[in-house]
């Protein structure tokens, strides 16, 4: 693992709360049974333990898979200490919610588990879109519902001005596109395919990552996200657009002066699959 990443996905962890269009959310929770059965794919370091916690769903099920086996150790670390866990042989115990973290493919991992939740937050534009809505049907019961928010759908902003942005923007969102299965405009996508497939589209909304300084400063460990972002969009760029050098050095004296201000426009879905 490194640990760089896990960092990342602590720090942007922030901007996640900011984002979540709070009528899906809500929605979301009218539509859950009192104990659900709860599934995620891509759950990172985990923090939607948590966060399911303190939306009110204190009992019943959860269970993380991640691809990567040292990002799955730290969040059960993690998330054990934050919320004071119980250790189980399983995984761990918060009152009445049992939950565990688990290593693997989150396409193959939850075939017939008959569960009432699957998350995939900031996933879906990671996989192809169809294969991941047969995988999360797949793994449902009767009303089980797909919630898919901050799924990227291919604006990406930073403020001031800067006279290269277009080219090295679009050398990265094409970076992403090249890689197999990944799609700039998931989000979008993901809406489309909801509505042609057995199924019900039960909500959807804007769900923008937007980071900005407060008085030459930024929240939480956002500064280090922002840092994150900015090498993701230069590793892309370099050798694709002459000027990503002196753009990536002048986007990080911005950062350095709390002057930098970054948008991603996301999409959040909430999606009863046919059963």
């Amino acid at each position: 693992m490194d640990h760089a990443d896990e960092r990342y996905l602590e720090a942007k962890r922030t901007v996640d709360e900011r984002a979540f269009d709070r009528r899906v959310r809500d929605r979301l929770l009218a539509e859950l049974p009192t104990a659900p059965r709860v599934l995620e794919a891509g759950a990172g370091t985990g923090v939607t333990v948590p966060r399911l916690l303190d939306w009110g769903v204190r009992a019943g099920s959860y269970r993380g898979v991640d691809s990567d086996p040292g990002i799955v150790e730290r969040a059960q670390a993690l998330r054990t200490a934050e919320l004071d866990a119980e250790r189980t042989d399983a995984g761990f115990r918060v009152g009445d919610l049992t939950g565990r973290f688990e290593a693997g493919d989150a396409l193959t991992a939850f075939d017939d588990e008959r569960a009432d939740l699957v998350v995939a937050g900031a996933f879906v534009d990671l996989v192809p879109v169809e294969a991941a809505l047969d995988a999360f049907a797949a793994a449902l019961g009767p009303d089980g519902l797909v919630y898919a928010p901050i799924t990227f759908d291919g604006v990406t902003m930073f403020q001031p001005d800067h006279p290269a942005d277009d080219a090295v923007i679009d050398a990265y969102h094409q970076a992403i596109d090249d890689e197999p299965g990944r799609d700039t405009r998931a989000g979008r996508h993901l809406l489309d395919r909801c509505r042609a497939r057995d199924g019900d589209l039960l909500a959807a909304g804007a769900s923008d990552w937007v980071v900005h300084p407060r008085d030459g400063s930024y929240p939480a460990d956002e500064r280090y996200f922002l840092e994150r972002i900015l090498s993701f969009v230069a590793d892309a760029a370099e050798g694709e657009v002459p000027a990503a050098e002196s753009w990536l050095t002048s986007r990080r004296r911005q950062l350095e002066a709390g002057s930098l201000t970054y948008v991603a426009h996301g999409y959040d879905v909430l999606y009863r699959p046919e059963q």
